[in-house]
């Protein structure tokens, strides 16, 4: 395609399209989460689809949707964020190198981590809830209610409880997304693939494992900072050094199902966004010369 054939994606489309991934992903996600959260790693380590079954046998099919309300909210405010602010940056930056695109898809990704991290807190608690002791249990309803409460009894201010991991992890992940969807596709096209489905779907699978080995570390000190009660970690590198006294693979508690989420969701993502982009996108106009 020449350039001025090319459609271009309208900010929103990245919010959008990640809605299908989410809903089909979203019991692995519930997974991750309450593996990431254990204090520590159990001599009998469990599979991911040991867990499964265990959190379906003790609290039901449902046990494996908790959360999805914050979780789409969080694709509506943080995806939505670091994929159209991705798609603005390219009209004034010229990615045609890795390099401007790592550095504008961790600007992207960083911003929106902020601008997701209430939905970011509130969909690792109610994910987390169901494994909680009954006296220890949030109980929120969906997540309005839990933006309510937690600024009644919290403060509003605790909505942005972990933003700083929100926002580092969102800067690492939409490198390995962006960056690494965008860099492959380029590359496969230069050499000769057809711009078509089967190209999307090795492009997203690069870089859903790119994203994952980039963030794991983060998400899991991230996790535990979200969950965790007021006063528990003082700071950033508090959480990192407590991890760390677990032994290394503390860091990579949840890592099988993370990539089990990631791989699916990414493609669903990445798929239905040229979708959207070359059926619904905008023409962009003619560069002067």
């Amino acid at each position: 395609m020449s350039y001025n054939e090319k459609r271009v994606s309208r900010w929103y489309f990245g919010g959008l399209a990640s809605t299908l991934g989410t809903i089909v992903t979203h019991p692995l996600d519930v997974v991750k989460v309450q593996m990431q959260t254990q204090k520590r790693i159990r001599k009998q380590k469990l599979s991911t689809v040991g867990f499964m079954h265990i959190l379906v046998k003790q609290h039901g099919i449902y046990s494996l949707f908790k959360g999805i309300s914050a979780s789409l909210m969080r694709q509506y405010t943080y995806t939505m964020a670091r994929f159209g602010i991705y798609a603005a940056g390219t009209s004034v930056v010229d990615t045609h190198s890795m390099t401007s695109k790592v550095l504008l898809s961790a600007f992207s990704g960083g911003a929106g981590g902020l601008i997701g991290a209430p939905a970011d807190l509130l969909n690792v608690r109610l994910q987390n809830d169901v494994k909680l002791p009954l006296e220890n249990r949030r109980n929120y309803r969906n997540v309005f209610d839990g933006l309510v409460r937690v600024c009644q009894e919290e403060g509003c201010f605790s909505l942005f409880n972990g933003a700083s991991f929100a926002a580092l992890r969102g800067a690492f992940m939409t490198v390995g997304q962006i960056a690494f969807y965008e860099q492959t596709k380029d590359i496969l096209l230069s050499a000769g693939f057809p711009e078509r489905a089967d190209t999307y779907v090795f492009s997203s699978i690069v870089s859903a494992i790119a994203a994952t080995l980039l963030t794991q570390p983060i998400d899991v000190a991230k996790t535990r900072s979200m969950n965790a009660a007021p006063g528990v970690y003082r700071n950033l590198t508090d959480v990192f050094y407590k991890t760390a006294l677990e032994g290394p693979m503390a860091f990579y508690k949840g890592s099988i199902p993370a990539l089990l989420r990631l791989v699916p969701h990414t493609v669903l993502l990445f798929v239905s966004l040229e979708f959207l982009r070359s059926y619904f996108g905008y023409l962009p106009k003619e560069k002067s010369a």
